[in-house]
């Protein structure tokens, strides 16, 4: 496991990471780029690729860890699957309940962390106890099995409906309403339990081209294949959206497979700068978020979330709403929106930046 070999997975797991934060922190809402947000429902944008990327990096460093992991022996395996996963779940949690006044009883219990820690947990233990070939057919089964529960155990009629999808319906009868995200004008949680399942995916399939890079990553041939099933995956990802359309909120398996097939490319384009042609220009950047990347996105959030509690200067408005205010209100809409996140974003860089100067690296 050479540095150098690291260096494009930190790349590739830093620009999820630079991404989340500019898409999770527009100046204002109501006036984004379209490229920026999420797709309303059926399609997709840009802004959706960046979630299924970062569970596709986790699979990669599964695919380097784990190795070293199982020298240690199988308790030593299962203690550290399930601390991790564990601790990323309680930190989602936390920080959905934070600063902590609110009811436990209204609190959202499912997120973007705990998805993480499900996938994670989930998918490291079918890495560790079963052999890639038997991995490869399950991630298939996997995607075929939820179309078949989805197309199945929605509202009759029309099963991938906001209000009458197999997801939404199994939420309500484990948590009710009031733990569900409540952002779409209805209780409903674009993270839900059974949504969960096809995001095992992402990390399988990032564990198994890791393995992949490990063994052929630097070679042109290995990145020509790896670019190819890329491309076929998203070819694939198209027919199926006819019967399964692609939609990120309910995670559907051709969503699955249009993230897994780009960001087979991506990470194939990654490579073949930084590891083949040795142009490092733009890795340092991006490298810096890849280093820390859970410390700095639960900075953001809690900074996102600290400045939208506090009152600015006179009391009458966010200390949110009047940094941008008083920052970008000389812009156009649009473009104080983007550059307010943009700024945002650099901001959560340099905490990585110092992180990184002091070598601190912060591991679960």
């Amino acid at each position: 496991m050479n540095k150098e070999r690291f260096l494009s997975l930190d790349v590739f797991r830093g620009m999820t990471i630079c991404l989340m934060i500019i898409v999770n922190t527009p100046g204002d809402a109501l006036h984004t780029f379209v490229p920026f947000l999420h797709a309303n429902w059926h399609g997709f944008t840009p802004t959706d690729l960046v979630f299924p990327s970062f569970l596709f990096a986790v699979g990669n460093s599964l695919s380097f860890v784990l190795p070293n992991l199982e020298k240690a022996g199988r308790a030593k395996v299962l203690y550290t699957i399930t601390k991790r996963t564990l601790i990323i779940f309680a930190l989602g949690f936390l920080m959905y309940w934070f600063p902590f006044t609110g009811a436990l009883e209204d609190t959202r219990i499912f997120g973007v962390l705990q998805r993480i820690a499900l996938a994670y947990g989930i998918a490291a233990l079918i890495a560790h106890f079963m052999h890639e070939r038997v991995v490869k057919i399950l991630t298939a089964v996997l995607l075929l099995a939820y179309w078949y529960i989805a197309m199945h155990y929605g509202q009759a009629g029309d099963p991938l409906s906001l209000t009458g999808n197999a997801v939404l319906r199994l939420d309500l009868y484990l948590l009710g309403p009031n733990h569900l995200y409540q952002g779409e004008g209805i209780a409903f949680d674009p993270e839900g339990l059974l949504s969960t399942l096809p995001a095992i995916v992402n990390v399988l399939v990032g564990f198994i081209i890791g393995n992949f890079v490990r063994t052929s990553g630097r070679t042109y041939e290995g990145l020509t294949h790896l670019f190819m099933w890329g491309a076929g995956f998203v070819f694939l990802a198209f027919m199926w959206n006819y019967q399964f359309p692609i939609n990120k909120k309910l995670w559907t398996s051709s969503y699955v497979v249009l993230t897994i097939g780009l960001d087979m490319i991506i990470l194939a384009t990654i490579i073949y700068r930084v590891e083949l042609h040795r142009q490092h220009q733009f890795a340092r950047f991006f490298e810096i978020f890849g280093k820390n990347p859970l410390a700095i996105y639960l900075f953001s959030e809690i900074l996102l979330i600290s400045m939208n509690i506090i009152m600015g200067p006179g009391g009458q408005i966010s200390l949110f709403d009047w940094v941008y205010k008083q920052g970008f209100a000389n812009m156009s809409l649009y473009w104080a929106s983007l550059a307010f996140s943009i700024c945002y974003m650099l901001v959560c860089w340099l905490l990585g930046y110092i992180l990184d100067k002091f070598k601190i690296y912060i591991r679960i």
